[in-house]
């Protein structure tokens, strides 16, 4: 019988661990619109003047970050002021560990200047997001 429980309470505890990645898959977390000190060179070499540019941050292996790469690129494809580029960190830990990535993706708004507007975990919802970027759009 101690079994069984430990069972369920084993069921128990990985269900919730799976509802909470679920629901903080894809959560936007808004910035204090600063510049980001010292961002690295591989990062700034992808920002885009003027307008916001959604830097990927991917890995080679990561699943998610294929299905977060169609959304963005086709965000925007579709978005005046708006542009996509991707950075594998497979090989560049230290720069993952300057921005304070823990998981890929990670999506970063940053406009021209490297000011940090929002951060995305896992796969972003495509119009959660360009609702929460409309503001910093030109």
């Amino acid at each position: 019988m101690t079994g069984v429980w430990a069972l369920l309470g084993a069921l128990a505890v990985a269900g919730a661990i799976g509802v909470l990645l679920k629901v903080r898959e894809g959560r936007i977390s808004s910035s204090k619109a600063s510049a980001v000190p010292d961002l690295p060179a591989p990062v700034r070499d992808l920002l885009v003047a003027p307008g916001v540019t959604l830097v990927q941050l991917s890995t080679t292996f990561c699943a998610p970050c294929r299905h977060a790469k169609v959304v963005l690129r086709d965000l925007a494809d579709r978005t005046d002021g708006l542009t996509h580029a991707e950075l594998d960190v497979t090989n560049l830990p230290d720069v993952a560990a300057s921005l304070g990535v823990m998981r890929t993706p990670t999506t970063l708004a940053l406009t021209a200047d490297g000011t940090e507007v929002l951060r995305v975990g896992g796969v972003p919802k495509r119009d959660t997001l360009l609702a929460a970027l409309r503001p910093h759009l030109p």
